[in-house]
């Protein structure tokens, strides 16, 4: 019996694993690389089954010899922070020698969109960053976006390492940059960034199936997904329900003259704002096409040079027509417009530009407070005001509906990066061989609909990428959500207040640290532009938490409390020099109620480095909120380090 079961874990091992007649790497060791100092490296991959290996790297040579399936491991010997250097690695077909490697510190990041966004998106905020890059000793490995519902991949799909010169820097991680940066100014060692982060992805996808024990409903999930056929029978059933937009009908198109040509009278078209949603400016729930269109006058200086044009943020999709031209066109709603016009685009005198709108569901339009410009580097003409608009087509029916229960309990709708362990599987499973100093995390936007059980998915994230990784106390630092949406000016519930506390429980897991951002959001963009100061806070932290230092790193946290009579006295850790009000002259976003959970604002004050927190109107307080909201208004308790104080609440 156990020669059977040797026979078919071996047969398994045998259909489950890539064969090579020759050696091959993992395609994150690889020219470039950056390799973790002051601990012993693995390098590993794969050959003809029983295939010698040698290694040669530093004037040292390290022998091994692939298995039974072709798959071969070797442990180098901890090395000091250095390089370059090359290295070789012979089988006995084939070489490969792998040029400028260094040896440093390397960090994983990940997460959703907001670690995704490379310095590209942002090169207006950062253009001089961009510029004037030239610390060649910071990498960056972007790992492709790809899913796996069946269990953990052996390689990824591609990738390479970038150096953080003007040439290469433009790719990377915006976040992931400005915390690198900080720590090699501080440090000078090379720094390697691996980044595995995915838009609109939940926490979910990116942890071990070994993390979800305590959710029987998540692995009856993963368990069915490792099924192909039943996964493809049910993104079969939900296309065929879903009832494609026919773009086609848009009349801006099939008029016996295009809405964009430059000679199409649009005189007798309604007025409209840019900015501004239609929908608030004499729409009514409109889904579908709207065209906007307006004639400028462009000064020659303008003209025979390139310009850009900046069209802020279109709710969801836009193509730009100038002078009959299409010169630019983004399929959905996050990206900033900033389009380069090349220099034969604009002429003297009169202009038309129009811009096709594409808009699925809420509000479709030009979100407010962006900017709306088109510039040369030495003339500027702003764009804001009305234009003239008309609606091309409308969407009757864009989504699935005639969907009954019995249906609705049978199939799921199922968005492979968006399942439990997809991304863990295909983009971190992958390298966990490859030792790392510590991971960055900043995620939670596509958690904060449904945020109750983020406390407990992160800490099983984090546990379970200690375990993989094989490095029990792997620092840890993650960014709580920043401010986003609407202000809203009364005492109010909030699923983003909600998912910033379940971040904040987090925290009683050891070596793990969380920068505070409430400071750092737009409200109109669930991609503010400040990437710098949160990537710098998580250097702070990062440099406390993996590199020992004595420092302040955090804004205050909510420690305990003590009540007297109606006054309640807050006591926070990571107090710095002190608390301080950074902008006004009382503190403000403290909410108060009593045990009918009727919230008022609150008066609150410093005394003796604790915040007192009282209101007339409530006798026997029983709960406390402070900058609870989606996007509070004012929260200016900070220290005098000047990080701010996470928002919190309590149950007195």
């Amino acid at each position: 019996m156990k020669k059977l079961q040797a026979y078919l874990v071996l047969l398994i091992l045998l259909i489950t694993t890539p064969s090579f007649c020759q050696v091959v790497l993992p395609k994150i060791i690889s020219d470039g690389m950056v390799l973790q100092r002051n601990e012993d490296i693995n390098i590993w991959g794969w050959s003809a089954p029983n295939e010698a290996i040698k290694i040669n790297f530093k004037n040292k040579t390290y022998k091994t010899k692939a298995n039974e399936t072709g798959k071969w491991f070797v442990t180098l010997k901890k090395m000091k922070a250095g390089g370059p250097y090359n290295m070789e690695i012979a089988g006995e077909k084939n070489t490969i020698a792998i040029k400028d490697i260094l040896v440093g510190d390397v960090w994983l990041c990940s997460g959703q969109s907001n670690m995704v966004h490379q310095l590209d998106i942002h090169d207006v905020t950062y253009a001089d960053v961009i510029e004037h890059a030239n610390t060649p000793d910071i990498r960056h490995f972007k790992i492709p976006t790809t899913t796996s519902l069946t269990g953990s991949k052996n390689d990824l799909e591609g990738g390479s390492w970038q150096k953080a010169i003007p040439s290469e820097i433009r790719s990377f991680s915006a976040v992931a940059y400005f915390f690198a940066k900080k720590i090699h100014d501080k440090h000078h060692i090379p720094i390697g960034l691996i980044n595995a982060s995915v838009g609109g992805t939940p926490i979910e996808a990116w942890t071990p199936e070994s993390g979800f024990k305590q959710f029987p409903d998540i692995l009856k999930i993963i368990t069915e997904n490792k099924d192909s056929t039943f996964v493809e029978e049910q993104m079969a059933f939900f296309k065929s329900k879903k009832q494609p937009i026919d773009l086609s009908v848009d009349k801006g198109l099939t008029a016996s003259k295009p809405w964009y040509a430059t000679d199409f009278n649009s005189k007798n078209w309604r007025n409209i704002n840019i900015p501004g949603y239609w929908e608030d400016q004499g729409i009514r729930d409109l889904n579908g096409i709207v065209w906007y269109r307006k004639t400028i006058t462009v000064p020659k200086t303008m003209t025979g040079i390139p310009s850009k044009i900046f069209l802020g943020r279109i709710v969801d999709a836009d193509e730009l027509y100038i002078n009959g031209e299409k010169v630019a066109n983004t399929t959905y709603q996050y990206p900033q417009r900033r389009y380069h016009l090349a220099e034969t685009v604009l002429k003297p005198g009169k202009n038309t530009i129009a811009i096709r709108v594409i808009n699925y569901s809420g509000k479709g339009g030009f979100v407010p407070d962006k900017p709306y410009y088109l510039t040369t580097k030495q003339d500027t003409l702003d764009l804001k005001g009305y234009w003239n608009y008309k609606v091309g087509a409308v969407f009757e029916n864009d989504k699935a509906t005639n969907i009954s229960e019995k249906e609705a309990a049978t199939y799921r709708n199922i968005n492979p990066q968006n399942e439990p362990t997809s991304l863990y599987n295909a983009m971190v499973a992958p390298i966990t061989n490859y030792n790392i100093k510590g991971a960055l995390w900043y995620q939670g936007e596509s958690n904060s609909w449904q945020p109750e059980h983020y406390k407990d998915y992160l800490v099983n994230l984090i546990t379970n990428w200690r375990a993989v990784f094989n490095k029990p106390k792997l620092p840890f630092i993650y960014a709580q959500l920043p401010n986003f949406m609407e202000v809203n000016y009364s005492p109010s519930e909030s699923s983003w207040a909600i998912l910033r506390n379940k971040q904040l429980q987090a925290l009683e897991t050891p070596n793990t640290a969380m920068t505070v951002n409430i400071d750092l959001g737009e409200w109109n963009d669930i991609h503010p532009d400040n990437k710098k100061d949160v990537g710098e806070r998580m250097a702070l932290a990062g440099l406390a938490l993996a590199y020992h230092e004595n420092m302040v790193y955090s804004g205050p946290i909510y420690k305990n409390h003590t009540i007297e009579g109606n006054k309640v006295n807050i006591f926070f850790t990571h107090l710095g020099s002190g608390l301080k009000i950074k902008q006004g002259d009382a503190l403000q976003e403290f909410a108060i109620a009593g045990a009918d959970k009727k919230y008022v604002w609150a008066h609150a004050k410093i005394v003796d480095n604790h915040i007192v927190v009282w209101s007339d109107k409530i006798e026997n307080p029983k709960y406390i909120k402070y900058a609870w909201a989606d996007n509070p208004n004012n929260p200016n308790l900070y220290n005098k380090e000047d990080l701010p104080a996470s928002p919190f609440k309590i149950e007195l």
